[in-house]
């Protein structure tokens, strides 16, 4: 016979205020074995009720294929061991650029044409000053909930050696050196776990980058770009201009192995 589970008379306790709470009882019937209670109590009570998280849940045997089921709901006070909460926030970073994407015009005074800097930002007689942008770069955290056999000494000091660098290897979706470790911070709880958050910033490999006429640039996300320049003649405009000679990529952080991390 196909098991049956209805809500009984009894149910829907409720509390509301400070620590609001719910419990809902149900009758089972033509379950064999209590797997097939849990299996139906499980499917007919409500994942959310009153706006609270379904915490548990539990069976009791009244009589032959008869059971009580409850259904207990409530705002969980502690994340279990072994749980991942993760947080992020696209707000970017700032980074000094001396060369444009693109110049959209120029302009020069009644009779001289403007000089072509070939993409250069804030040109003067001797620098080239350049200018802050916001860029693409993907914070996010990940907050777990571990037990103290994992979070030994050995593994702190992983922690702190992997802190400041950038991923050697592919990592949870990303290319080699899209990944920079900022550091976790970790604090024990009352029942002997410990709660770590971890820290990282992405910021995208590039490719196929231009500047002024030199192609065929590459770098990865956490490497720096620069660019040196030598004083040229625009023939056309009459002018000395700043032209870009040469692109550096220079690595700035060392790597690690983030598969020795947690996450």
């Amino acid at each position: 016979m196909t098991v049956t589970v209805e809500e009984r008379f009894e149910s829907r306790d409720i509390e509301r205020g400070d620590s609001p709470r719910a419990i809902l009882r149900y009758v089972i019937k033509n379950a064999e074995e209590h797997e097939e209670a849990l299996s139906g109590l499980e499917a007919e009570a409500p994942v959310l009720f009153d706006g609270l998280p379904r915490l548990k849940y539990k069976v009791i045997p009244v009589g032959p294929k008869l059971w009580y089921g409850e259904a207990q709901y409530q705002r969980p006070t502690r994340q279990a061991t072994g749980i991942k909460v993760y947080q992020f926030d696209t707000g970017g970073g700032s980074q000094h650029i001396t060369q444009s994407l693109a110049t959209v015009q120029r302009y020069g005074r009644p009779g001289y044409a403007p000089p072509n800097f070939l993409g250069a930002i804030g040109v003067s007689q001797n620098s080239v000053d350049g200018v802050d942008i916001v860029i693409p770069i993907y914070n996010f955290s990940e907050v777990n909930y571990e037990s103290n056999s994992q979070v030994d000494d050995a593994y702190k000091q992983t922690l702190f050696y992997l802190t400041g660098r950038v991923n050697n290897d592919s990592w949870n979706g990303y290319a080699a050196g899209e990944v920079l470790f900022l550091g976790a911070a970790g604090s024990m709880r009352a029942g002997g776990d410990w709660e770590i958050t971890y820290r990282f910033a992405a910021s995208p490999n590039l490719t196929g980058i231009t500047i002024g006429d030199i192609t065929g640039i590459a770098k990865k996300g956490w490497e720096y770009l620069w660019v040196q320049y030598l004083d040229g003649v625009d023939n056309d405009a009459y002018s000395l201009i700043k032209r870009p000679h040469s692109v550096h990529i220079e690595q700035v952080y060392p790597v690690g192995d983030f598969s020795d991390l947690h996450v």
